[in-house]
């Protein structure tokens, strides 16, 4: 059975991939076939399917860090995640469903820091080679601002 703290401790991890810059790991939180997304709420409550970020597969995200690393100019930042308890929708040994708050705060090369995203993730989670992955993580911000320099995975 997948339990809180199975997913607390993914969500830890995962949190510590994207902050510590060990972009390179944070494909690998989520199952070959997958949904990931940035969207915000009137989106999500549309029904409306558009997001800031959007891939279907690992090699989509693997391909987004790839252009991070190598590709995109923008200006040196990094982030610090503050998570919520899980709330989980459902739960068993082969899958669960959940929602977990999100704040990050993004932190500039100078040192400016601000609140820079707050919201839910919206998970489905399923068990893959006995490891815990991410088949679908859909990051629904409350603001339906988007700032532009949204570089780095939420």
């Amino acid at each position: 059975m997948i339990d809180l703290q199975a997913l607390l401790a993914f969500n830890a991890a995962y949190a510590e991939a994207i902050d510590d810059d060990h972009l390179e790991r944070w494909p690998l939180f989520f199952a070959q076939s997958c949904h990931y997304r940035i969207t915000h709420v009137e989106n999500e409550r549309e029904g409306l399917p558009a997001g800031v970020v959007w891939a279907d597969s690992r090699a989509m995200l693997e391909d987004r860090v790839a252009a991070l690393r190598e590709a995109n100019i923008y200006e040196r930042q990094r982030y610090r995640h503050l998570l919520g308890i899980p709330v989980v929708e459902r739960a068993d040994a082969h899958g669960a469903t959940a929602r977990t708050p999100f704040m990050v705060a993004r932190v500039m090369a100078n040192g400016e820091t601000l609140l820079f995203a707050t919201g839910v993730y919206r998970d489905r989670f399923v068990k893959e080679g006995g490891e815990l992955r991410l088949a679908e993580r859909v990051a629904v911000c409350d603001s339906t601002v988007t700032d532009t320099l949204m570089a780095l995975p939420l």
